[in-house]
């Protein structure tokens, strides 16, 4: 679910089920031509959708930090905890193509990359994104 498809007299009675906020990163530069811009939304959507289509009904997904790759890293501790505080349980960060360290997002609860979920012959990235979050939702529970 999109942040903007959540109106506000409709957040109370929502709350107890959204408790994960999914944060996007495209990591653009500027210097991309609009074609590549278009290519890398496609690809960060693509991404999305391992954690948006199964998850629909418990992940409200926040606007996307645009521009930088490393260098903001900071900035997204500082907005995972925000929405920590703002009443979220679980912060995942997400990208395309920013490979982000998740030992220097501290403040988030899962980093979804293609690098860190590449797939295999046994399961898909999707599976094993979904895999992941289940266990981090349920961490007393065999998955």
């Amino acid at each position: 679910m999109k942040f903007s498809e959540i109106h506000p007299e409709q957040w109370e009675e929502l709350k107890p089920y959204l408790d994960t906020c999914l944060i996007p990163v495209t990591g653009l530069s500027g210097k991309e031509q609009p074609y590549e811009t278009v290519y890398a939304l496609e690809r960060l959507r693509d991404v999305m959708d391992w954690v948006e289509i199964p998850f629909k009904g418990r992940v409200v997904t926040y606007p996307a930090f645009q521009y930088g790759r490393q260098e903001i890293v900071q900035q997204i501790n500082e907005v995972c905890a925000n929405v920590k505080s703002a009443g979220f349980k679980y912060v995942i960060v997400i990208s395309a193509d920013v490979e982000l360290d998740s030992s220097m997002l501290y403040e988030s609860d899962l980093v979804v990359t293609p690098g860190r979920f590449p797939g295999s012959t046994e399961e898909s990235p999707s599976t094993s994104v979904m895999r992941e979050i289940q266990a981090m939702w349920f961490p007393d529970k065999q998955m």
